[in-house]
């Protein structure tokens, strides 16, 4: 009996720390993940002041609105409060879970999408602005993709890290809480272009 006894107590604690193990596998891998890719992109809280600079440079802004690596959703909500059908994509679905909860308490949920995704894997194509939280390993690609993808009218606000190539057409902020707005129209000459067709039509 007592050898019994001895086997059932193994065979339980093996079953509870392997469940354990697997549970925690569970959790930390959506975060590990990411860390391992070639770029990585930790998630870090967006403060209250990045959040109201950010939303400084959509005043006067109107049309869809995409974050991209937009965490527990912060920047996405405050969007939808201000109006905007706002979007985010983000790799870690337990952030994706909770920024469609905390949606869903804020009652902006039918405002607010929240995607599972890589971002290279996704067109922002049909976004007329751009929220970025990125790194500065990402920022040269990034930059590249957006001017592919983007049309002329689009608003690209960058936070704690600026574009290596594009000049910002607006700055506000300090140390970490700083953002840069970049209007596509101007980084890609799109005004330019649009006199010399004016000009050679009225020619």
């Amino acid at each position: 009996e007592g050898g019994s006894r001895r086997r059932r107590w193994g065979l339980l604690v093996t079953a509870s720390v392997g469940g354990t193990l697997v549970a925690l596998y569970a959790v930390v891998t959506p975060f590990v993940t990411p860390a391992l890719r070639k770029v990585c992109l930790p998630f870090v809280p967006a403060t209250s002041t990045q959040i109201q600079n950010v939303l400084k440079m959509l005043e006067n802004r109107s049309g869809s609105l995409v974050d991209i690596g937009s965490g527990d959703g912060r920047i996405v909500i405050a969007a939808a409060k201000r109006g905007f059908k706002a979007v985010g994509y983000e790799l870690n679905p337990w952030l994706v879970w909770y920024s469609r909860y905390h949606a869903w308490r804020d009652g902006v949920h039918q405002n607010t999408k929240f995607y599972i995704s890589d971002l290279w894997k996704v067109s922002f194509s049909h976004y007329a602005n751009v929220v970025v939280f990125g790194v500065p390993q990402m920022m040269p690609q990034l930059e590249k993709k957006l001017e592919e993808e983007l049309e002329c009218n689009a608003r690209i606000i960058a936070c704690r890290f600026p574009f290596p190539c594009w000049i910002p057409d607006h700055t506000t902020g300090e140390g970490i809480d700083t953002v840069w707005a970049y209007d596509l129209k101007h980084s890609r000459g799109c005004e330019t272009k649009n006199l010399e067709i004016t000009t050679e039509t009225e020619s």
